[in-house]
Parts: structure tokens; sequence; C-alpha cells
């Protein structure tokens, strides 16, 4: 089987996969995050399967949908691409990927690296910020229904992976946790330019927030 067929399967399977997924972590989340790395790696030298199967797999069982278990994402990745005759050198790539692509509060070290993973890594970060990166936080808010903001309650910047996981904090929190952070952990030159636009777009967001809160415009 070609690159094309493998593909073409694996954006089926993953369509059918997310299909009832929450909307910030559905089908066009991932069909963004994969545009954003066919952007990317065209100016990196990469393996560019590797990217796609990555970028089109890196959600299909995201962790908070699944009681915090990190296990059934490439377990799942791992079998569908098993399925369909893909060599263990790749598979082996994109499970590293998938295992080592998430933020989880942005407090530890790589375990894995390779420019695949920092292709893919900048491609979801990109969806995170931004405008769509703003609809999304807020769209997840609502599915675990949060509080918009809350004054009294203090962004946490230094969250150990089980405080980040188990956050009921308010929505806007989360960009001083997450969003903001992202620019400067990006990791291509593409990534990086991209990102400074959309952190912008944020600063902007935030401080017409703040002004309508306090009735000020």
């Amino acid at each position: 089987m070609n690159n094309s067929d493998i593909i073409s399967k694996t954006i089926t399977f993953v369509k059918e996969q997310l299909n009832n997924a929450e909307g910030g972590h559905d089908w066009f989340h991932i069909e963004r995050v994969y545009k954003n790395a066919l952007l990317i790696a065209k100016e990196e030298v990469c393996n560019l399967q590797i990217v796609q199967l990555s970028a089109l797999l890196h959600d299909i069982a995201d962790s908070k949908f699944h009681d915090g278990d990190e296990s059934v994402g490439p377990k799942i990745a791992r079998t569908f691409l098993e399925s369909q005759n893909v060599s263990e050198d790749i598979i082996h790539a994109v499970i590293n990927i998938i295992e080592n692509i998430s933020f989880k509060g942005g407090n530890l070290e790589k375990k894995f690296s390779s420019i695949e993973l920092d292709i893919v890594q900048d491609a979801d970060r990109l969806d995170a910020i931004g405008a769509i990166g703003i609809a999304r936080t807020f769209n997840y808010g609502g599915f675990k229904n949060r509080t918009l903001y809350d004054p009294k309650i203090a962004p946490n910047t230094k969250m150990t992976v089980d405080e980040y996981k188990n956050s009921q904090a308010p929505t806007i929190n989360h960009f001083y946790e997450k969003l903001l952070l992202l620019k400067d952990k990006m990791n291509t030159q593409t990534g990086k330019q991209i990102a400074q636009q959309r952190h912008r777009y944020m600063e902007g967001f935030l401080s017409q927030f703040y002004a309508e809160w306090e009735g000020k415009k």
C-alpha cells in the first residue's frame, strides 16, 4: 500500500473514531493540525509520512476524555497502523510522538525528540492559540461547566501534571496557565512566526475582555 492510500485510510478511520467528539477535539481539530503540520513540514527536512500519520492520530483518544488514561490513544493508533501493515519503525516513531506531544502543564522535560515531533507539536500548539484557540478554550470550559472568570482565583503556572489534569479553574485562567506560554515553547521557525501573530490576537482579546468585565468599554 502506498503512502497516499495509508493517509486516506487513516483519515477515514479518524473521522469515524471522532464522530461524536467534543468540539475542540473533533475531526476538524485534527484537520487543522494536519494542515498546520504540512505547512511547517515544507520548511523542514523530515519524514513526511511520520508527520502526516502523527498529526492525524495524535488525538485519537485524548486522555481528558478517558479518565486521564494516556495509554488508550497510543494503543488505538498502534492497532490501526498494524492493521494497515505500516512498518514498525514508522509505528514506533508515531507512537513516540503521540506519547510526547501533550503540554501537561508545560513543566516536563521531553523524554523523546525528533524533528517530526517538533513539527506536529508546533502544529497542535498553533491550534490552541489565536482565534481558534480562544474558541476551543471556551468550548471546553462550557463542556466542563467552568466559570468564565473569577478575579479571586489566580492562575497557577506551576502546576504538576496531576494538578493540571484535574484543574477546575475558571476558563480565563487557562490563557495564563497554557495559551500565553505556547509562543515561547514553539520548536520550528515557521511555528514561531505564526505563533507570534496568534499570541498578539489573544492579548488583544484579553484586554477587551477585562475592559468589558469592568464596564469600561
